[in-house]
């Protein structure tokens, strides 16, 4: 576990984070999300030390990194930057296998883990191993730099909006690799986006971070359904419509006051939920906080979507 306590961040009397407080469980794929400034690198950088608090603590399964010897911590923690930032004078075999080569790894191991690697991101060795990174595209290199940040099988891996120069279909297939590989692998991921619909499709967890604040911490649909303020709300604006929560049927002013008996279903359910409940219930009458929604408010409600009218 990563925990976050009252930490804080001054530039030259300016607080780029202000008394940040979170904490990111084992295992979780956790997307730190907000605009362009907000802070998420510098947050994220003070997992592996790269930034220190001006306040507060970091601590990795309870112990304050600063405390720990930073090679040491490094070397349990993976990094992925944006477009790879391979090193221009090394193979792809030479780049991969940077991290195995400082913990005394010899050769012949070394080149097994890195083909093996390789394989798992997509990449076959026999062709990509003795590469430059000039002859790489940039999807294929950014894969080599997920290949370099997992060679010692870190128990974390930090990701700073890894994706963000790349095309669309480059960024969904490598999105779709992140996703694979956090379930084989079950290693924590700290993943850093401005892109509202990455984080979504990306996290277990998400955290909302807005000029050095942090605003809300939950599930993707929890966040949607729920945002803690305007802002929030605002930023996954799209996102939220295209979910189609109980709580916009209710706001569009369907339904009646709940009289009991009706099945309550959570704040974050959707008319996607709806409908797969009344596929086995018919008759079935939900609860939405206090406003009670029949099957004949589900289809009114859909009438209204895509330019339809009430």
């Amino acid at each position: 576990m990563i925990e976050f306590t009252n930490v804080t961040k001054t530039y030259a009397g300016s607080d780029a984070l202000q008394a940040v407080n979170m904490k990111v469980e084992s295992g979780e794929l956790f997307v730190l999300v907000g605009p362009s400034g907000s802070g998420k690198t510098t947050l994220l950088k003070m997992v592996n030390c790269l930034n220190t608090p001006s306040t507060g603590t970091v601590a990795i399964d309870g112990v304050d990194v600063s405390s720990v010897n930073v090679r040491k911590l490094r070397q349990e923690i993976g990094y992925v930057l944006q477009a790879g930032a391979l090193f221009p004078n090394m193979t792809v075999g030479e780049n991969a296998a940077v991290q195995l080569l400082a913990q005394g790894w010899p050769e012949a191991k070394r080149r097994e883990r890195v083909r093996s690697l390789l394989k798992q991101v997509g990449l076959d060795p026999d062709i990509f191993m003795d590469r430059m990174p000039s002859e790489l595209s940039g999807g294929e290199a950014q894969r080599v730099g997920i290949v370099r940040a997992l060679a010692v099988s870190p128990k974390m891996v930090l990701m700073d909006e890894p994706f963000s120069a790349l095309d669309p279909l480059s960024r969904r297939q490598l999105q779709d690799l992140v996703l694979r590989l956090h379930k084989e692998l079950d290693t924590t991921i700290i993943f850093v986006t401005h892109d509202m619909s990455e984080a979504l499709r990306l996290a277990d967890r998400l955290a909302v971070i807005h000029e050095g604040v942090l605003l809300q911490v939950g599930t993707p649909t929890e966040i949607l359904a729920e945002p803690a303020n305007d802002f929030v709300a605002s930023f996954f604006d799209d996102d939220a419509k295209q979910r189609h929560f109980l709580t916009q049927v209710v706001a569009a002013g369907f339904g009646r006051p709940v009289q009991g008996g009706e099945t309550v279903l959570p704040a974050s359910a959707t008319i996607y939920d709806w409908a797969a409940l009344l596929r086995d219930q018919p008759d079935a009458v939900v609860a939405s906080g206090k406003t009670a929604l029949a099957p004949a408010d589900l289809i009114a409600f859909m009438a209204t979507l895509n330019g339809g009218v009430r």
